[in-house]
């Protein structure tokens, strides 16, 4: 019955449980011994996620074989889950306190170690629905944040973007014409200036006014009569060509400062 109790309400809540069940004596003298091997049997099998070791109700006397401290220590020496189902929910043996999981009847423990179908059916509906609803408000929120982005001036209207720069550029070449401009002409005045003066201070503008420039051969400049002896050869520049000359006593004659 007990075996019946867990199979029958496992497979209502979860109708493709599979379960290896193992016989063994669950009173008297070969109840220890054959609940510990078929206990080493299922925790040697990879396949088996969690042992339920149960039987039926009865007296103290014929549950002492789930108190001995043989099968108590091998119980807490497995290294899978084990759920210990002994009797009903007055039955204490010490199998309780050392298993994974202490269950008060063989149909409890059935309940606890498969799931209930429905209830996963409806966990499974409960989490698509959440993350439908998340990933339609991130859709939404995708939509918004792209509405933001498109509403910018830059987006909706690019040209303005450069007709304003062309605007400016524009007029950043008209003051760049005018100040090159003034500075040409500022340039330009100067330099007048500049050439007036030199042509001021220009020998050529001293010749123009009737003077000429006297030169010895070799090109030194006379500036004293006494540099010419009578018979020295000398040129004349004037204002329009020049002259070749002879130094002579008779014509030429020293004017002092005081006589300019």
């Amino acid at each position: 019955d007990a075996e019946k109790d867990v199979l029958r309400n496992a497979q209502l809540r979860w109708p493709q449980v599979e379960f290896r069940t193992i016989h063994a004596a669950v009173q008297g003298e070969r109840s220890v011994a054959e609940v510990m091997a078929a206990l080493q049997q299922l925790d040697a099998d990879p396949a088996v996620d969690v042992i339920v070791i149960a039987r039926g109700g009865g007296d103290p006397q014929t549950l002492l074989g789930f108190s001995d401290e043989r099968l108590v220590r091998a119980v807490a020496a497995a290294s899978t889950p084990v759920v210990s189902a002994i009797g009903h929910e007055n039955d204490r043996p010490l199998l309780d306190d050392v298993a994974d999981v202490r269950a008060s009847t063989p149909t409890d423990a059935a309940k606890r170690v498969v799931p209930d179908v429905g209830e996963q059916r409806a966990l499974v509906d409960q989490l698509r629905s959440r993350l439908t609803t998340r990933l339609q408000q991130q859709v939404l929120h995708g939509i918004q944040q792209l509405e933001q982005v498109r509403s910018r001036p830059s987006l909706r209207d690019p040209d303005a973007l450069v007709r304003d720069r062309e605007q400016e550029v524009f007029l950043s070449v008209s003051r760049g014409r005018d100040l090159m401009s003034r500075s040409i002409d500022r340039a330009e005045r100067r330099t007048a200036e500049l050439r007036a003066s030199l042509r001021a201070l220009s020998p050529a503008a001293t010749l123009a006014r009737g003077y000429a420039i006297a030169q010895i051969p070799g090109g030194t400049i006379l500036h004293d009569a006494a540099d010419a002896p009578d018979g020295t050869s000398f040129t004349l520049t004037l204002d329009r060509g020049a002259l070749a000359a002879t130094s002579s006593g008779q014509t030429t004659s020293a004017i002092t400062p005081d006589e300019k």
